[in-house]
C-alpha cells in the first residue's frame, strides 16, 4: 500500500505544471522592461507606464505571437506569429532570456533575428507570471 501511495504522489507531482513564477517578484522585475514596454488595459487603464518601442504587454499571455495591431514586428517574430503560435508563460520567459536564440529554435532558422536586443537574464518566469496576473 505504501508503494501505491508513493507512486500516486509521484505521478501527481509529475502531472502538475512545472512552471511557477512569482507575480509580485515579476512586478518588480518589470521595471527593467518599462523602457520599451507598457501595460495598458483594453479600457485604457494604464497599469504600467512605459515606453512604446515594444508592444503593449497587456494580455500577452494567451495572445497570438506578434498580434498587437499597433506594433510593427520584425520579420522573424512575425513569421513565428504566422504559424499560429501563442504566448504562454514558459515561452515568454524563454523569449525574454534570449530573444534571438528563442526565435532561431522556434523557427528552426539560424538566421532568425529579434528587434528586442535586451536579455532578461533572470526573472523571466516572474515577469511572465506578473503579466498573466494583470490581465485576469
Amino acid at each position: 500500500m505504501t508503494k501505491f501511495i508513493l507512486l500516486a504522489l509521484t505521478a501527481a507531482a509529475l502531472a502538475a505544471p512545472a512552471f511557477a513564477g512569482d507575480p509580485a517578484a515579476g512586478e518588480e522585475a518589470f521595471k527593467k522592461c518599462k523602457a520599451c514596454h507598457s501595460i495598458i488595459a483594453t479600457d485604457g487603464t494604464e497599469i504600467q507606464k512605459g515606453g512604446r518601442t515594444g508592444p503593449n504587454l497587456y494580455g500577452v499571455i494567451g495572445r497570438a505571437i506578434a498580434s498587437d495591431p499597433d506594433f510593427s514586428y520584425g520579420d522573424s517574430i512575425a513569421a513565428l506569429g504566422a504559424t499560429g503560435a501563442v504566448w504562454d508563460e514558459a515561452s515568454l520567459a524563454a523569449y525574454t532570456a534570449n530573444p534571438a536564440d528563442y526565435l532561431k529554435t522556434a523557427l528552426g532558422d539560424d538566421g532568425a533575428k529579434s528587434k528586442m536586443s535586451f536579455k532578461l537574464a533572470a526573472g523571466g518566469e516572474d515577469v511572465a507570471a506578473y503579466l498573466a496576473s494583470v490581465a485576469q
